[in-house]
């Protein structure tokens, strides 16, 4: 009798050790994942950050009247490598909305909106964009997961006792959330 139970203690305890051991994992999983994800949308960031001089270099000789738009992105561009995720999506929103206004304003420019280099440069932008768009799609899936793990029980008591934190949406700022106005 006495052996039955020291089994069957024995094998709760086994139990209960694995359950940990595939949460821990699983935690471990799911945050490499929202790791990856935010190194996509660094990867992106960084892709369209390259992308923005050659854009300014080739709208420059044309929009001269619109110069404030192209040092707005100018600007905005040094933001989209350095700072914290809150910093690089403020400033990924704020680099849109000035692309966009670029290209709006483009239209009042035939000579550029036939430009070679300008089309091939529009087709990348929006290429990365949607890329951009993707990756924060993936990364907030992904944060999604991780948070729904950290929080839902008995993997909170796991997660609590091993130090995992939730992670924070990527997010839009209200302001980026509303429609560019174009003004001339």
């Amino acid at each position: 009798m006495v052996d039955v139970i020291l089994w069957v203690i024995i094998g709760i305890l086994a139990l209960i050790i694995l359950y940990i051991v595939f949460t821990f994992n699983s935690l471990i999983i799911l945050r490499n994942r929202v790791n990856n994800a935010w190194s996509q949308i660094d990867v992106q960031l960084k892709r369209r950050y390259d992308l923005i001089p050659n854009l300014v270099n080739t709208v420059k000789g044309y929009m001269k009247h619109e110069k404030g738009v192209l040092t707005e992105v100018t600007k905005m561009r040094s933001k989209l490598v350095s700072g914290s995720m809150s910093d690089k999506s403020k400033a990924s929103d704020a680099v849109s909305n000035a692309l966009k206004t670029i290209f709006a304003v483009s239209e009042r420019y035939p000579k550029l909106q036939a430009s070679e280099n300008f089309k091939m440069l529009q087709e990348e932008l929006a290429g990365t964009e949607s890329k951009i768009a993707y990756s924060r799609q993936f990364y907030n899936d992904n944060v999604m997961a991780l948070n729904n793990k950290i929080q839902q029980f008995p993997s909170r008591i796991i997660a609590g006792m091993l130090n995992f934190k939730e992670k924070e949406f990527f997010k839009s700022a209200e302001p980026e959330k509303k429609p560019v106005k174009v003004e001339f």
